[in-house]
């Protein structure tokens, strides 16, 4: 299904940058009607998860009232009657959330990288303009944070003055999101570089070393547990890197316009980006449990619009600070498909690693960094196939073992985070009949 997606979202996008140069009309039309189903979708999705939510709790209630009758018949206080539904409902909530955020990643990222492939192809050459589309869509994220904002101060006043009391203070978080914000930065701009000097291929499957250097920042920042399975998953994606690293037939199976020996440079600073990017989820993760302690949507959302908003003025301050800011006219009058093309290339790479980077924190806040990287590599098979049907790149036989390597390994961890999840279901279970074995043997003594 997310194949699908990211395939018509793709074809979209090239058949409006082929159409842009006739005429600008049908681009507004179209980028109108888009945002518009977008925030209806995540407006939608929002209004179901409090529903959800609201519906839990008045089952809780509900719940904890009868138990309270039963206590007062009986002349004893008896333990409250349980709420599965409430449980069902938290749980399904949750799925949804993170299947939407894995929606949002690997449809972003796979979309983003295409796009920002197109600019390099069409005449596009301007390095910190690219770094500035990976952060300046933060604007999409302020209707979501008035509706999050408006639905806290509704509520009540002892909620609102516990969650003021917690909050860490002003200085922290300004500190915190700068930092993450520069290193952002960084690492978008040796992502352009990638990029630009890497058929997307060949950048696509280097990029699933994050899995391998996450691995790593999550052992010793976030207390993660290094498990066999895990230990072959990190191994198999480190192999596969390597493999791609040390072919130098992909420097000319691209149909890409690459250029001519940069292709240590790029797969030197790809790999030095996978690595800082890694670091950024784990420091991120680290935040929400020790300093945010939260991981709700409002949070998740504060997090992205402020770190991405300091890494966009870091990205312009260099944008201007390298003279590039110059060229921005004439590479946009010489763009081979159009100045119109040239700004919708530009505006839906902004969105696309908007949604992407939404979708990162969200995983990020849900579950953890490393499943978070493990998604995001996901799309190592998805992005090679998107660039041989949109870009032309060939697919030698280097690639595609490196692929099947990178796919095998991602199979790994998958299986091991399922049996984690497996041995931590039993484990609860067998607590709760302990406990309840514990409570009867109570009463009965009493």
């Amino acid at each position: 299904m997310i194949f699908v997606i990211v395939i018509c979202i793709g074809a979209m996008a090239k058949q409006q940058c082929n159409m842009a140069s006739s005429t600008a009309e049908s681009f507004q039309t179209w980028h109108t009607n888009l945002d518009c189903s977008l925030f209806a979708a995540c407006h939608s999705f929002l209004i179901v998860l409090q529903e959800m939510g609201e519906a839990g709790e008045i089952q809780l209630q509900i719940a904890g009232i009868r138990g309270q009758e039963g206590g007062d018949d009986h002349g004893r206080s008896c333990p409250p009657t349980p709420a599965p539904r409430r449980a069902l409902s938290k749980r399904l909530a949750w799925w949804a959330l993170v299947l939407v955020n894995i929606v949002f990643v690997l449809a972003g990222q796979s979309v983003a990288t295409l796009l920002g492939r197109i600019y390099y192809d069409q005449g596009g050459k301007s390095l910190w303009m690219q770094t500035v589309v990976q952060s300046c869509g933060t604007p999409l994220a302020i209707p979501l944070l008035i509706y999050f904002r408006t639905r806290k101060s509704s509520s009540s006043a002892a909620a609102a003055a516990a969650a003021s009391s917690s909050r860490p203070p002003v200085v922290k978080l300004a500190a915190i999101y700068a930092g993450l914000g520069v290193l952002l930065a960084g690492d978008n701009l040796m992502y352009s570089y990638g990029l630009l000097y890497l058929p997307m291929s060949t950048y696509s499957i280097i990029l699933a070393s994050q899995v391998s250097f996450n691995a790593v920042f999550s052992y010793f920042l976030n207390k993660e547990k290094f498990r066999a399975l895990v230990l072959n998953s990190v191994v198999l994606l480190t192999f596969s890197a390597a493999l791609v690293g040390v072919s130098h037939g992909s420097d000319g199976s691209s149909g890409s316009d690459i250029p001519k020996g940069k292709f240590p440079a790029g797969f030197a600073l790809t790999l030095a980006a996978s690595a800082l990017f890694s670091l950024i989820l784990s420091l991120m993760q680290l935040t929400f449990e020790e300093v945010l302690k939260s991981d709700t949507l409002a949070t998740v959302l504060e997090m992205q619009f402020w770190s991405n908003t300091a890494a966009a003025l870091v990205s312009v301050a260099g944008l201007f600070a390298s003279g590039e800011w110059r060229t921005i006219a004439g590479e946009m009058a010489a763009y081979q498909k159009g100045e119109v093309a040239y700004a919708m290339t530009l505006a839906w790479t902004a969105v696309s690693w908007q949604l992407c980077t939404m979708g990162l924190m969200g995983l990020v806040a849900a579950v953890s960094s490393l499943f978070t990287n493990v998604i995001s590599t996901v799309g190592t098979p998805l992005s090679p196939v998107v660039a041989v049907v949109f870009l032309g790149d060939r697919m030698d036989g280097v690639k595609l073992i490196a692929m099947l390597i990178a796919v095998w390994g991602l199979l790994s961890y998958v299986y091991q985070h399922y049996l984690d999840d497996r041995h931590a279901k039993a484990k609860k279970i067998l607590g709760e009949k302990s406990d309840q074995q514990l409570q009867a043997a109570k009463i009965t003594e009493e």
